[in-house]
């Protein structure tokens, strides 16, 4: 413990109720302890990262808090809400030493120095920039409470993905409503990956932290970056202004977006020409100017993220006066949205033009592998386009249940994004879809086989026994390339893989409407 801190950081402690700092090598100060860290908001991102920042640093207090008493009692139970690899094990370490999650919301903001926010941030389904801007209803009601119960200084931390400048009119809020306190704005995007998210936090890429380029500005980064410092490689947390930390978030998603559409409009042309995607994929990632990664041809992308992000970026160069660059950004949702209504077309145009009345097996519903979550998953469209052709549907995923599947398929777009308290409490029951917990059940008696998440399981499946109780011909729509289709064809199948040469039976069927 040093006697003699300089001003800079009488200041930094001061700021962020720290009482106390160490020295570490080469000079680099790191933050030892500090009273209190609370995060609004118990999802995907707010429950995971808080989890790992109280396992990396033990003296720190870390509140999760949320107004979803289900959502609350889910993290204090032993069957969390989310499923995540590696999370369970991080929670159960910490959770009554200093990890908590609470419903008491006011009052840890009040005791904390750095408040996390990562609330939702949904579509707007009405209004100015419907369909396409955020809804920052949940963020403006966040920082009013904040500037309501704060009694102290605070650091107050963008975690939610959210349109440039919004931290200025957080900050607005914030000052205007301040009552002597002083706050100080910084925008901590996530980069987390669902599956990996846990890996993702205990070994980043990269930490990215912006804030005002002001003294005040720059120590407030200084503080949060000190808090990753426990872990993270200082090398790697990389501080900015807040517009291009937010900005940053929008075009790290639209450019993997942009990889995926690119691959899968090849995959069209693939089909067209007898070209294997595979192949092409392996080919153009093997340029180090291009890399392998997020080439892989499918059904379509999906996730929280992606979809909603890109059409913030389009509202945000509209609003600026970019349509050219809005275009260029709308194409890559253009060209998803296609993938998905060529994949239905595909399959109804195989099946004799029809699937009226025939049962269709659909494996996966999440929207990648190891992952529960359903948000903006393709699944729903393909569901929903194969139910408006009176397809009877049995569905199998592995952590995905009844009721989550028969919401997405009767919720209208964007409802998802908000609080699970906000959203169709009864959804309607959807006719004609069945939910199963098991793929040989599932597929009994079924005319054909969608594989729409890419579960490890549906590699191994007994297909030899799943074909023997089809009805045939039997069909395997093969939305994530995981199956071996020469190996399905031998026993009988009839195979369709995304953007891989047509079995002989789909050559003249197109997939177009």
């Amino acid at each position: 413990m040093q006697n003699h801190l300089n001003d800079e950081f009488v200041f930094r402690c001061k700021l962020v109720g720290s009482v106390e700092y160490i020295k570490s090598g080469k000079d680099q100060l790191i933050l030892s302890k500090m009273v209190k860290i609370c995060c609004i908001g118990a999802g995907y991102v707010g429950g995971p990262t808080m989890a790992v920042i109280a396992l990396k640093c033990p003296n720190i207090q870390v509140a999760v808090v949320d107004i979803s008493t289900a959502r609350i009692n889910a993290w204090n139970s032993d069957t969390l809400p989310i499923y995540e690899p590696g999370l369970d094990e991080v929670v159960k370490k910490c959770r009554g030493k200093n990890l908590s999650f609470s419903t008491d919301v006011e009052k840890h903001v009040a005791e904390s120095d750095i408040v996390f926010v990562s609330v939702n941030t949904p579509t707007k389904t009405q209004g100015l920039g419907a369909g396409k801007a955020a809804d920052l209803t949940y963020w403006e009601s966040a920082a009013r409470m904040i500037a309501d119960v704060a009694k102290s200084n605070k650091i107050v931390v963008e975690k939610s993905t959210v349109p440039v400048k919004t931290a200025e009119a957080i900050e607005k809020i914030l000052t205007h409503n301040s009552k002597g306190i002083n706050f100080s704005i910084l925008s901590n995007p996530e980069f987390l990956a669902e599956g990996t998210a846990i890996s993702d936090l205990l070994n980043p890429d990269r930490v990215l932290i912006g804030g005002r380029e002001t003294p005040e500005g720059k120590k407030a980064i200084e503080a949060l970056r000190d808090v990753y410092a426990h872990w993270v490689p200082v090398d790697r947390i990389l501080c900015t202004n807040l517009w291009s930390a937010e900005l940053s978030k929008l075009a790290a998603n639209a450019f993997l977006a942009q990889r995926i559409s690119s691959v899968n409009a090849m995959s069209a042309l693939c089909e067209a020409t007898g070209a294997d995607v595979s192949q092409v994929a392996h080919a153009v990632g093997k340029d180090t100017r291009i890399g392998p990664k997020f080439l892989n041809a499918s059904v379509g992308f999906g996730g929280s993220c992606f979809q909603k992000d890109i059409l913030n970026l389009v509202y945000i160069c509209e609003c600026n006066g970019l349509p050219e660059v809005a275009t260029y950004w709308k194409q890559v949702i253009k060209v998803n949205d296609y993938q998905k209504t060529r994949f239905v077309n595909r399959i109804v145009s195989s099946m004799f033009n029809t699937v009226s009345g025939k049962k269709i097996a659909v494996l996966g519903f999440a929207f990648k592998k190891d992952t529960g979550d359903t948000r903006e998953t393709p699944a729903i469209d393909v569901c929903k386009g194969l139910i408006g052709d009176k397809a009877k549907l049995s569905i199998y995923d592995p952590q995905v249940n009844q009721d989550q599947i028969q919401r997405d398929l009767s919720m209208k777009k964007f409802d998802w994004d908000h609080p699970v308290h906000l959203q169709p409490m009864s959804p309607t029951s959807v006719k004609d879809v069945s939910v199963v917990w098991d793929a040989y059940t599932a597929t009994k008696d079924a005319h054909g086989i969608c594989i729409l998440t890419e579960w490890d399981e549906f590699k191994n499946l007994d297909y030899q026994k799943i074909f023997n109780d089809m009805q045939k011909p039997a069909f395997v729509f093969d939305g994530r390339n995981v199956v071996d289709a020469e190996k399905l064809r031998k026993i009988g199948f009839i195979v369709y893989s995304i953007g891989k040469p047509l079995d002989d039976w789909l050559k003249d069927m197109p997939a177009v409407a």
